[in-house]
């Protein structure tokens, strides 16, 4: 149920709000991915919730993109 709910979110954004949600994004992942590398992270599913929300936003992203076209 919360993948339905975070893709309508997403879905409702606008083209800017999307990029600045994947640099969000991206900047999490580089944090987590440096907290595990020196043992501090807590919570190590975030690591791939955060990857799968970046791809979620980028297919939104590249759908929108090919209907332009």
């Amino acid at each position: 149920m919360k993948t339905k709910q975070r893709m309508s979110d997403l879905r409702v954004m606008s083209d800017d709000q999307l990029e600045q949600e994947i640099l969000g994004l991206k900047k999490e992942q580089f944090n987590l991915r440096f907290q595990r590398a020196t043992g501090q992270l807590q919570d190590t599913a975030r690591v791939r919730i955060v990857r799968r929300d970046i791809a979620r936003a980028k297919t939104i992203v590249a759908e929108r993109r090919d209907a332009k076209q």
